[in-house]
C-alpha cells in the first residue's frame, strides 16, 4: 500500500465497515432482496470500473440471443433521463447512457435494451412489457442486492485483481474482498494472450480464500477487431498513422495494442464516460491537422463512438477520417465450460 493509500486507510476502514454492515443486513433478510421466476444473470465487479463488463454482456448476448428472448438492464450511467426507460430509435448516449446505447446499436433488433436505476422495480416493468422475455442480463449489478440473480458473475481485471486491491478511498474496491463470496462464477478479464497455465493456477489459488468453495474461475482476453468508420456513411480509407483519443477507465492495453499494430502519433485522453461536445472535436481536429500527414486517421474506442453520434458532432467528424475499434472478449481456455455453467443456471439448452 503506497503512502497516500495508507493515509486514507482510516476512511477506508469506515467505508468498508459500512459496506459490511449493509451486506450483513441483506444476508440476514433485514433488507429485502427479490428473486424472480424468470432467469436473471448479473454481471459486475468489486472495483470501480475497467473490468470489461460490457464485453461480457455482449458475449452473453451472442451466446443466448439466437434461441432465447433477452433483455439487458443497465443503470444508464451518465444519462440525462431518470427512471425506467426502453431504448428506441430516438435515443442516444445522453438519454440512456453510453453502454446501453452501444448495446442498442449492436443488438437492438434482437434484444430489448432497457435502463433503470432500481433493478427490482425495472424487472417487473420488463416482464410486463415483454411477457415472452426469457432471460434478463443485469449490467453492473453486483452491489445492487435488492435483486437475487439466478447467476452472479464477478469480473476482476488481471492487472489489478480484487485480492490485491483495497476498499475506497485507499484503493478502488466498492466493497471488501469478502464480497466475492456472493459470486457463482469469477472471470479474470483483460488477460495477456500468453498467460500460462501456471499463472492461471496462481491467480486461482489467490482468489479461492475469498470465494465459495470450488468456484469456477475463468480467464478472458480482449480481441480487437478491424477498425470501422464512426459514421456509417463515411468514405475515408483507414491508414496506419493514428491520432488516438479515448474516454475510458484504463486505456493502457489499447494504447499498447495500437503501438504494436499501427504508428501511434498522439493519444488524447479524456476521463471515463466523457461526454464529447462540439468544441472537443474542433480542438482535436485542429490539432490532428497540424501533423500534416495524409496517411493519418483519428481513432477511438467502441465505447467512445456512441458518444460521437449527435448531429452537431457528426458535422465535425465528416471533415476527417474518424474510426473506432470494436472489441470482443474471448476465453483463453474452458469457454465451453463457462457456457455450460450458464446453461445450468438458466436450466436451458444453450
Amino acid at each position: 500500500m503506497h503512502l497516500l493509500a495508507l493515509l486514507l486507510s482510516p476512511f477506508a476502514l469506515i467505508y468498508g465497515g459500512l459496506m459490511r454492515f449493509r451486506n450483513h443486513l441483506f444476508d440476514i433478510g433485514y433488507k429485502k432482496s427479490f428473486r424472480f421466476d424468470h432467469p436473471v444473470i448479473a454481471v459486475g465487479n468489486l472495483s470501480v470500473g475497467g473490468t470489461g463488463k460490457s464485453p461480457m454482456i455482449e458475449y452473453l448476448v451472442r451466446l443466448l440471443s439466437g434461441r432465447l428472448r433477452l433483455s439487458t438492464l443497465s443503470r444508464g450511467y451518465g444519462r440525462k433521463s431518470k427512471g425506467f426507460k426502453i431504448a428506441s430509435e430516438g435515443d442516444n448516449a445522453d438519454s440512456i447512457g453510453d453502454e446501453p446505447f452501444q448495446f442498442y446499436l449492436k443488438y437492438g433488433g434482437h434484444v430489448n435494451v432497457t435502463v433503470g436505476e432500481e433493478r427490482a422495480l425495472a424487472i417487473p416493468e420488463i416482464l410486463f412489457k415483454y411477457p415472452s422475455n426469457q432471460v434478463i442480463l443485469l449490467d453492473d449489478a453486483y452491489q445492487h442486492r435488492t435483486v437475487q440473480p439466478s447467476l452472479n458473475i464477478l469480473l476482476t481485471a488481471c492487472k489489478k485483481p480484487f485480492y490485491r486491491d483495497w476498499v475506497l478511498p485507499s484503493g478502488r474496491l466498492r466493497e471488501p474482498r469478502s464480497g466475492a463470496k456472493r459470486a457463482d462464477i469469477i472471470v479474470v478479464t483483460k488477460c495477456p494472450e500468453a498467460l500460462s497455465e501456471e499463472e492461471m493456477e496462481k491467480i486461482t489459488v489467490k482468489i479461492q480464500p475469498y470465494a465459495k468453495p470450488e468456484i469456477p474461475v475463468f480467464f478472458t482476453a480482449v480481441k480487437y477487431l478491424e477498425p470501422k468508420p464512426v459514421l456509417d456513411d463515411a468514405r475515408f480509407p483507414f491508414a496506419d498513422h493514428v491520432y488516438l483519443f479515448t474516454g475510458i477507465a484504463h486505456p493502457r492495453p489499447l494504447v499498447q495494442y495500437i503501438r504494436r499494430k499501427y504508428n501511434l502519433l498522439f493519444h488524447k485522453r479524456f476521463k471515463d464516460h466523457h461526454s464529447y461536445r462540439k468544441n472537443d472535436l474542433k480542438e482535436m481536429i485542429a490539432h490532428y491537422k497540424q501533423f500534416s500527414n495524409e496517411n493519418m486517421v483519428m481513432l477511438t474506442t467502441e465505447k467512445d463512438r456512441v458518444r460521437l453520434l449527435s448531429e452537431s458532432i457528426r458535422q465535425e467528424i465528416r471533415q476527417v477520417p474518424v474510426f473506432y475499434l470494436p472489441i470482443e472478449c474471448y476465453f483463453l481456455k474452458n469457454g465451453h465450460i463457462f457456457d455450460a455453467e450458464v446453461q445450468k443456471a438458466l436450466q436451458i439448452d444453450v
